[in-house]
């Protein structure tokens, strides 16, 4: 299947989204060989899960269709930039790569400005907005422990 192909696959994903008003004006796709392995639209409002961005859904798809956590030999088609959110779980996913139609600017001017957050990671704990609060430290390290002493952990 050619790229463009794919792509308007993801985009009308997008519309289906925002003209049937179940969740938002996002849409993605994950393709293996050619072939579309997972795709998805926004579902925030339609399922009250605000990580149900289209990128989300579609690489949840995709792993389960190929009984795997990691999509590297795959390529992820979506309508617009990834958010930081959607960026994160893309690269915990490991695809090839990404292609994308709207920009983040693009989605700011909808209304869907994700910026603040991009100014947010950077920000040393105690100025961000949410605040971050450390707490149970000690206890919390056994499970890193435990898990580095595992001989038949899967790494990811």
């Amino acid at each position: 299947m050619e790229k463009e192909k794919i792509m308007q696959r993801a985009i009308e994903l997008s519309i289906k989204g925002s003209s049937e008003g179940k969740g938002g004006p996002f849409g993605a796709v994950v393709v293996k060989n050619g072939v579309i392995v997972g795709e998805g639209h926004n579902q925030v409002t339609s399922t009250n899960d605000p990580t149900a961005h289209a990128e989300v859904v579609a690489i949840r798809e995709a792993c389960k269709n190929l009984g795997t956590f990691q999509l590297s030999d795959c390529e992820l088609y979506t309508s617009c930039e990834p958010c930081p959110m959607c960026l994160g779980a893309i690269y915990w996913a490991r695809p090839a790569r990404v292609y994308f139609a709207n920009t983040r600017e693009d989605a700011a001017i909808a209304g869907f400005d994700d910026a603040f957050i991009y100014d947010e990671i950077p920000l040393p704990l105690a100025e961000r907005k949410i605040e971050m609060i450390p707490l149970g430290r000690e206890e919390a390290k056994k499970a890193f422990q435990l898990w580095s002493e595992q001989t038949n952990k899967i790494d990811y």
